[in-house]
This record gives structure tokens, C-alpha cells and sequence, in this order.
């Protein structure tokens, strides 16, 4: 068995793809349209994926943009995408930057979630150790649901 990819549907694929490739980093892997079927398939990966998700070796988000749909309810029910980043203070003031909520705040300099526009969880793990817990970290509290 392998892991292939995450699904998420989103209900304005401009949005979506500004956040996740634009203000996040990820990489249009490739893009599928279904004029019959009326909807729009577009695969990403992170940066560091890219050699392997090329050769379908590496997980990828599958945006599922079905036309005829604007707005999905209830975006945890399947829980979260989960990404490692190599500085999560470096990722969390540059998504900071971006207007983009910290909902979790990296206290523990290990784990943060954002949310997308489709209010879809994501968790930023620090590869390795965790880094010394730091301001403005520290002291920021959880902002909503994460």
C-alpha cells in the first residue's frame, strides 16, 4: 500500500491555490479539468517532494474544485494536513506577514496550525528538535479553532 494523496474541495480554486502555492509554498504538480463532469483537479506537493511527487512517489493535496459548488461546511472532518518546516518561527512570521491566522501559536517551538481559506486545518511541525520557546510565541494565545 501507499500513500497517495489528501483530497480537500475547495469552493474558489483561486483563492485556494494563492494560499497553499502563493502564501504557503506548495508546487502545482499538475492540473486536470473534467469540462463533462464540470469540475477541476489540481495536484500539489511540497517544495521538497517535488523529485519524488514527480514520479507519483510523493503524497500530494488533491484540490477538488467542483464548479457548481461555492462554499463546503464542516472542513475538520477529516482533521488536518500536516507539514515539517525547517524554522516553524521563520513559517509562522511569514504566514503572519501574509494576514494569514495563527490559530495555535508555535509555544513549544515545535507545532503551529493555520487554516486555509476553506477553513481547512493544517499543523507545521519543526523538523527535529523543537526550537527554545520564544516571543512573540510564547506569549500569544490560541485564536479560534485549530
Amino acid at each position: 500500500m501507499q500513500y497517495l494523496h489528501t483530497m480537500i474541495r475547495v469552493g474558489d480554486l483561486d483563492r485556494s491555490l494563492n494560499f497553499f502555492c502563493d502564501t504557503l509554498g506548495l508546487v502545482e504538480v499538475r492540473r486536470s479539468v473534467n469540462e463533462k463532469g464540470r469540475y477541476t483537479l489540481v495536484y500539489l506537493a511540497a517544495p521538497e517532494d517535488l523529485p519524488a511527487a514527480r514520479g507519483a512517489g510523493a503524497p500530494l493535496i488533491e484540490l477538488t474544485h467542483n464548479w457548481d459548488e461555492s462554499e463546503y461546511a464542516g472542513g475538520r472532518n477529516f482533521g488536518h494536513l500536516a507539514f515539517a518546516v525547517d524554522d516553524i518561527y521563520g513559517v509562522c512570521a511569514r504566514l503572519r506577514a501574509e494576514g494569514v491566522v495563527i490559530n495555535r501559536p508555535p509555544r513549544d517551538g515545535y507545532m503551529a496550525f493555520v487554516r486555509s481559506p476553506d477553513d481547512i486545518s493544517i499543523e507545521l511541525l519543526q523538523k527535529g528538535a523543537p526550537l527554545p520557546p520564544a516571543e512573540p510565541w510564547l506569549s500569544m494565545p490560541n485564536v479560534g479553532v485549530w
